[in-house]
């Protein structure tokens, strides 16, 4: 059934309750009757209900208002983009809409769909917009699960009706803003789980006492300093959750709630971590005490043997004794500011010490049981005795530390699969080795002349290995005959001393995926010796002195990424007759003509001939070219025309990003509007394609326009991005991703002289100058570990995860990104502007290098 209105309902009045609407054609009714005839109408989707005036183009005069809960949305097959929609009941009423575009069919038909969709018993009304509870709602005496997570439900009068469910376990309110503990929900006496969190409360009311049955209680992300003590009486509460509020202390109730197990308070305002509190609850296991305030710990006390798991990240401990704590099995303390730890090691299975500023790692006894370690980002010198004598240990990580050698021990241990030592200061691994059991090392960015020589020959379960960024010459053998028993998969070699010797070892590596030799010394690579490389599925070459890559690439038939730029390659590789081939980069070689097939390889995504300046392609090849999704040539610019040299210049580097999909976009604009400015943006995805690439496509235009449109200077970059973000729309709010803009222009003020320079960013990517052989950043780094951007989550009380994203009480996670927040003041906070005067630098033609955040490179390949 349908209902009428004489007024917009009052959840109309803020924009953001409305989750799509447009003009349509639409018709009411059954479609046989010649009578009901299609009549252009404003339709609104809000909440569960699909809202259609009764006035053409306007939202004046009576609305009919069709429930959707338990109705259809059926695709009408005689019309184009045409959906009728139903609602449930003996009286139900038909509405029949056709959609200007495919689009938006698709999108009302999946929005649409799972509100239709709620069934009886378990019903999902999450992020619907709802300021009330939906009628229908009532009409379920069956009705056992309920999420209302993120909508409007402020203390409304239709809240303390949800005593009428009287089956219902498990309710789901977080994300409302209700201010108020509902206390309606005391009394559905079947509940056994509510989730209240993110929602601005401040008490925890008494009557809470009565839900004996409740087994699962969340109230993280809100302003509680205290918990009643009659929540005792929840005999079967098994997890309850605290996390970021702004409580000082343990509260004294949880002595009493001996079904709980966990200790779940990360990010409240304790200082001190109290111990003596934790002795009078033997039931807590594992203590979760994440991003808060702490800096000391008491006294030593007597042992705390019911305590298995302890969670210390993101605090300010300078030290740790660990000791008390005899049957601890993983322990967590990554970024804090320890110098010292102490630990007991008889169960000790996971230790995570990352980020602090360790000289000195003690754990007695040896640690028979430990598995996982690691201790990367510190001041170790050397790896500690006991850590050989871990015979369970699986994975060290010793990265960004300050060790000279790696004992030989270490590679005798029969259970170590990986070892990650890179980023130190090694000049040499163990000569002898013995058979070894690892399967990923990676020593990249020390100061290794070579690696052992028996290393490849030993180590047959070897499969990755990187050793970029050091100084080697050649690599060792895989073996001493014809017969190879090597498995390696990856081979990192980037930015080293190697020369054509070394190419054909490789083929002892029959079974090679992945091959990076970028800046090293090749002047060659015989077709013979990559003949042999079948199994290649990308190759990095890039930054030699190649003159053409061998033909024999058409054996790699697997093949999908080559990257050969900044070489001296003459003759376009045979590379388009690979059938797996998706990005080719032959940028900045020495090409002056490309052969290519009737029709280009199908999964071909992209192609760079930019930085080929002999390179003439005619009217045929470029037509075809042009069908690859990211196609980059030179362009001639505005300078060439007239004689003068041209301003700006750029190059840019891309890695094809997680599992080999290229979510990283860019803009490079050398003559921007037409002038002697320049645009220059990267944007990244992290793991979707959809946000770079619309950005890419759009954002130029939008700076254009606010320049022209913004009276102020200051801000014509930052409206730039508040409006993207609002183009962005749905698909923004829910995939985001990071965004920097480099604007350079002649400064307002000196229209003749020096050129100035704007930058805006979010997220992860920067701008970074390169001034006199050094980095200048020019942005700021919006993520979890700066202790600014921590302030600013927790002020906004979100939720931090344990894999650092934060989750606001708006519904987006993760830190800040463009698309991310739907709210205005999100968008506006979201954006940060640095202006720099470049003065005398940028008068002169120069190049301007982009590079992509360090995120969106597989981090074997960063030199």
């Amino acid at each position: 059934m349908s209902h009428t209105h004489d007024h917009t309902p009052s959840f109309l009045d803020c924009s953001e309750r409305i989750q799509l609407s447009g003009m349509y054609n639409v018709r009411k009714g059954k479609m046989q009757l010649p009578v009901n005839r299609w009549t252009r109408r404003q339709v609104i989707l809000c909440g569960t209900c699909l809202i259609v005036s009764s006035v053409k183009d306007s939202l004046t005069g009576k609305m009919h208002v069709l429930p959707l809960i338990g109705g259809k949305v059926e695709e009408v097959k005689k019309h184009q983009h045409c959906l009728a929609f139903s609602s449930s009941g003996p009286q139900s009423q038909t509405y029949y809409i056709c959609f200007d575009t495919f689009t938006e069919y698709l999108r009302w038909l999946r929005q649409v769909s799972k509100v239709a969709s709620q069934r009886i018993s378990s019903v999902d009304l999450s992020c619907c917009s709802l300021e009330h509870l939906p009628a229908n709602l009532f009409y379920s005496q069956d009705l056992t699960h309920l999420n209302l997570k993120q909508n409007f439900l402020r203390q409304n009068p239709c809240l303390p009706a949800a005593r009428g469910f009287t089956k219902l376990k498990s309710l789901n309110l977080s994300n409302n803003h209700l201010g108020d503990f509902p206390l309606a929900v005391c009394n559905i006496p079947t509940l056994t789980e509510l989730n209240v969190s993110c929602n601005a409360l401040r008490a925890v009311p008494a009557a809470v006492g009565v839900m004996h049955n409740l087994q699962t209680f969340l109230l993280d992300g809100n302003f509680l300093q205290a918990l009643p003590p009659e929540l005792e009486n929840m005999h079967q509460l098994s997890y309850l959750g605290l996390s970021f509020n702004e409580f000082a202390d343990i509260p004294e109730v949880l002595e009493k709630l001996t079904a709980v197990d966990k200790l779940c308070m990360s990010g409240n305002c304790m200082e001190t971590l109290r111990l003596q509190a934790l002795r009078k609850m033997p039931h807590i296991k594992h203590v979760d005490l994440r991003v808060g305030h702490l800096t000391t710990e008491p006294p030593r006390l007597d042992f705390l043997q019911h305590v298995t798991q302890l969670d210390l990240r993101d605090n300010k401990l300078g030290d740790l004794d660990a000791m008390i704590f005899n049957n601890i099995e993983v322990l967590h303390c990554e970024r804090n500011q320890l110098v010292t730890l102490n630990i007991c090691g008889y169960f000790l299975k996971a230790l995570y010490a990352a980020s602090n500023e360790l000289v000195q790692l003690d754990v007695y006894p040896v640690p028979n049981y430990l598995s996982y370690m690691d201790v990367s980002r510190n001041c170790l010198e050397n790896v500690p005795e006991w850590v050989c004598e871990s015979r369970k240990l699986e994975v060290l990580d010793i990265g960004r530390n300050q060790i000279c050698e790696l004992p030989a021990r270490l590679f005798c241990n029969s259970s170590l699969r990986k070892l990650l030592a890179g980023h130190n200061q090694l000049t040499r691994l163990p000569e002898r080795l013995e058979r070894t059991s690892v399967e990923v090392l990676d020593v990249q960015h020390n100061q290794l002349l070579e690696l052992p020589p028996s290393l490849l020959m030993k180590a047959d379960s070897l499969r990755f290995l990187n050793a970029s960024a050091n100084k080697l010459e050649t690599l060792p053998p895989a073996t001493l005959s014809e017969e190879t028993n090597s498995i390696l998969q990856e081979l990192y070699l980037t930015n080293n001393n190697l020369t054509d010797k070394c190419v054909p070892l490789l083929t002892g590596h029959p079974h090679l995926k992945i091959l990076h030799m970028a800046y090293n010394r090749l002047q060659s690579f015989p077709a013979s010796k990559m003949a042999k490389l079948e199994e290649l599925e990308e190759i990095d070459i890039s930054g030699n002195k190649l003159k053409a890559v061998p033909t024999t690439v058409m054996n790699c038939r697997r093949m999908h990424t080559m990257i050969a730029h900044s070489n001296c390659i003459e003759v376009f590789p045979e590379v388009m007759q690979l059938p797996e081939i998706k990005c080719v980069d032959l940028s900045c070689n020495e090409l002056s003509e490309v052969t290519l097939p009737e029709n280009l390889p199908p999964k071909l995504q992209e192609l760079d001939l930019t930085g080929n300046p002999r390179l003439t392609l005619d009217h045929k090849s470029l037509e075809l070219l042009n069908n690859i999704r990211c196609f980059k040539i030179d362009q001639p610019s505005a300078g060439d025309a007239s004689g003068a040299p041209a301003v700006w210049s750029h190059g840019y580097t891309e890695a094809s990003g997680v599992k080999n999909k290229l979510c990283v976009a860019a803009l490079s604009v050398n003559n921007f509007c037409d002038n002697r400015e320049a645009l220059y943006g990267v944007f990244d995805g992290d793991r979707n394609v959809e946000v770079p690439y619309l950005l890419q496509c759009t954002m130029s235009d939008i700076l254009a326009e606010e320049l022209q449109k913004t009276k102020n200077e200051e801000e014509y970059m930052v409206n730039t991005f508040i409006v993207m973000q609002r183009k962005l729309g749905t698909a923004g709010q829910k995939l985001g991703g990071a965004a920097v803009l480099c604007h350079i222009k002649h400064d307002p003020m000196d229209p003749g002289g020096s050129f100035t320079l704007t930058s805006a960013n979010v997220g992860k990517c920067q701008t970074v100058l390169c001034r006199n052989g050094k980095p200048l950043p020019l942005s700021r780094s919006y993520v979890m570990s700066c202790e600014e951007e921590r302030k600013r989550i927790k002020q906004h009380k979100a939720i931090i995860t344990e894999v650092r994203r934060a989750q606001f009480s708006s519904g987006w996670r993760g830190e800040r990104g463009q698309g991310h927040s739907g709210n205005p003041q999100h968008s506006q906070s979201a954006v940060s502007q640095s202006k720099s005067s470049v003065g005398e630098v940028w008068r002169h033609p120069c190049r301007i290098t982009q590079d992509f955040s360090m995120a969106s490179l597989p981090s074997a390949s960063c030199p």
